[in-house]
């Protein structure tokens, strides 16, 4: 079996960095491009801003289920690139690409049968926000099969350790959709509508792209149906493993919603926070798949696991600079966000927790990132059901109950990270996470993994 490249087998901090970086600007620029988008719209006046609001959070959660499209690729990928099967890695990223399209279309007749009672359950009774939503994510999810092809061209890229091609594409359809969307709701007067029009024709532009990237690569685009077929295992275990993440999330946002206003307002303060910092681990997680993903493939274990070693230490790492600067700002930073001295203060209540959580949260997104990229998603989607299920939802149910207010939301957040945080760590010691992304590699398509 051919050996990995020699960058991987030292794992220079250079080699991780030269992936994270752009990975994380790739992270960013969505983000980034929602305030953006955000401040159009919002200059139109609060309905169409709230209209947006609503149509936004209903297709970013549908998203947010084909996000394996994403991170299944690009261990898929790396793996079998790691082992010198070229044509078969390409053939991955072109099947996962097809499978990425019908997905999309799929959602988007979901969006069309099912926006406005989705809209009217999310965004309350308003009639006229309610109609700016519609307006927007009618025309907004006519792109969502473009999304996903968006979706899976970053994965295979990252695949071939390619991080700096997805935030180029990204980056700049993001700011043609920002600059187009400009035009079209004030130049055409088009209003929501615009806004909307922007954001699809920049996808379609990204996907575009991304196929022509493909297709230059030399691989057959026919699409095959078996061979789609094999990567519905990991998009199962990775949308399982996202739906436990949307329920935890989800839940406990409406536990702190039943305690009030204020104790509400301060935990959109602290979870925004926490998924903005989340890019920046997630970075690292995307660095993992593509270097562990390509050693396992490679039959490489021992690089597997000094890789997996560093990695985590970097998640260590990470995580312990953003807790002390999140300590040292633990008053000025709620404040950026609101001038409400009450918010402020049930903001302090979950400061503790939401900044001594980040270095193991550290260490858990970089684990992340190794199993996914060694193929063991089955066990990351059973560990992520117990620990939402079983440890945070009983957490959560006792804070309300007991009226523990946010800091004991936040402690129940805390735990569901740190029982993440001990089950991956016993199973990165074991043998079992790489054994199906080497069987994988090696050609053993059926090998399944034994019991946990």
């Amino acid at each position: 079996m051919s050996r990995p490249p020699l960058p991987l087998r030292g794992a220079t901090a250079a080699t991780i960095l030269g992936l994270a970086l752009p990975a994380l600007g790739a992270l960013a620029a969505e983000p980034l491009y929602l305030l953006v988008d955000t401040a159009i719209v919002g200059h139109l006046g609060s309905t169409p801003l709230a209209g947006l609001a609503v149509a936004g959070t209903v297709l970013a959660a549908l998203l947010g289920l084909a996000t394996f499209l994403e991170y299944g690729t690009t261990g898929a990928v790396a793996r079998l690139a790691g082992a010198g099967r070229r044509a078969e890695a390409l053939d991955t990223a072109v099947q996962a690409t097809w499978l990425a399209a019908a997905v999309g279309a799929a959602l988007a007749l979901a969006v069309e049968i099912a926006a406005a009672p989705a809209l009217r359950l999310v965004g309350g009774g308003d009639d006229a926000v309610h109609e700016q939503a519609l307006a927007w994510i009618r025309i907004a999810g006519l792109g969502t099969p473009f999304v996903c092809v968006t979706l899976a061209g970053q994965g295979w890229l990252r695949g071939l350790q390619n991080t700096t091609t997805p935030f180029v594409v990204i980056l700049g359809g993001n700011a043609a959709s920002a600059a187009l969307s400009w035009w079209l709701v004030y130049g055409a007067h088009l209003g929501i509508r615009g806004s909307a029009i922007a954001n699809a024709v920049a996808q379609s532009g990204s996907a575009v792209i991304f196929g022509v990237l493909l297709r230059r690569r030399g691989a057959s685009m026919a699409p095959s149906w078996p061979r789609m077929r094999r990567q519905l295992r990991t998009a199962r275990d990775l949308s399982v493993r996202t739906l436990a993440f949307l329920f935890s999330f989800t839940t406990a946002t409406a536990v702190a919603a039943r305690m009030g206003g204020t104790t509400v307002a301060a935990h959109q303060v602290a979870i925004q926070l926490w998924e903005f910092l989340a890019l920046v681990l997630d970075s690292l997680a995307i660095a993992a798949q593509a270097l562990v993903g390509t050693a396992v493939g490679a039959g490489d274990i021992p690089a597997a696991r000094a890789l997996s070693s560093r990695l985590t230490r970097w998640g260590a790492a990470f995580g312990g600079v953003i807790a002390l600067l999140l300590l040292a700002g633990w008053d000025v930073v709620p404040r950026l966000f609101t001038g409400d001295s009450a918010v402020v203060d049930a903001a302090h209540s979950a400061w503790p927790y939401l900044a001594l959580m980040q270095p193991a949260a550290g260490v858990v997104f970089a684990l992340d990132g190794i199993l996914i990229g060694a193929g063991d998603t089955a066990f990351l989607a059973r560990v992520t059901v117990f620990a939402g299920i079983c440890v945070y939802m009983p957490l959560a149910i006792l804070a309300g109950v007991a009226h523990l207010g946010l800091g004991g939301v936040w402690a129940g957040l805390t735990a569901f990270v740190l029982v993440r945080l001990a089950t991956c760590v016993w199973r990165a010691r074991g043998d079992r996470w790489w054994i199906h992304g080497l069987r994988h590699a090696a050609g053993e398509e059926q090998a399944e993994l034994a019991p946990v």
